[in-house]
């Protein structure tokens, strides 16, 4: 256990530079950053892990606030074959404004006009489809191999696999680790808001024609 003389040195050990590091990489408030560096002993990886961790701990406990600001962005693909129209919400029209949101909408309509989500997340697909998704993979004959019993875990697995296809929130975000969920999550806890993806329309040039 440290004495107060040891706690004192850490915090001494704590420069105005790695705190203004550690905010640019997370966003996060000048005393958080602090506090996370010194309980980190300085070390500014796991400074982001605690703050990541508490950020999403902020994050969840927004998530039932309501959201019914926000905005409706589109992206067009250069050569205009391919458009996005995305409706983001969020909890006041001063957030809505800035440009940290309004980048974040906009990212979120590229990603829908290049990935082709069709849904939201797993709870906005029709039940219809979800069952007949689910008897198709039940159905297929690498998983009728398999013992009776494990079938369902095999095809719980294959449908989390299939919603990283259709659905915007499960999808990895660009070329990244991290999903579209994890980067809005990472946005409610740097900006303070609730924020929701609500709808979001793809065209395609010639589609259903």
């Amino acid at each position: 256990m440290q004495t107060t003389q040891e706690k004192a040195t850490n915090m001494a050990e704590i420069t105005a530079a790695m705190v203004k590091e550690l905010r640019e990489r997370t966003g996060a408030g000048f005393m958080d950053c602090k506090n996370a560096l010194v309980e980190a002993d300085g070390d500014l990886d796991k400074a982001v892990v605690l703050l990541g961790q508490r950020g999403l701990a902020a994050a969840a406990k927004k998530s039932s606030r309501e959201a019914r600001e926000g905005l409706v962005s589109s992206y067009i693909h250069p050569g205009g074959r391919v458009g996005a129209l995305v409706e983001v919400n969020c909890e006041t029209d001063f957030v809505a404004r800035t440009d940290e949101f309004q980048k974040l909408v906009r990212d979120l309509a590229v990603q829908v006009a290049a990935l082709s989500p069709l849904y939201v997340d797993a709870d906005a697909i029709p039940a219809d489809v979800l069952e007949a998704k689910r008897a198709e993979l039940l159905a297929d004959e690498s998983v009728l191999k398999k013992p009776e019993a494990i079938r369902p875990q095999i095809v719980d697995g294959q449908l989390k696999k299939w919603y990283a296809q259709v659905c915007l929130l499960d999808q990895p975000f660009r070329d990244e680790e991290r999903t579209v969920r994890e980067l809005v999550t990472e946005k409610i806890a740097t900006i303070g808001e609730n924020i929701r993806v609500r709808r979001f329309t793809r065209y395609a040039l010639g589609e259903e024609l």
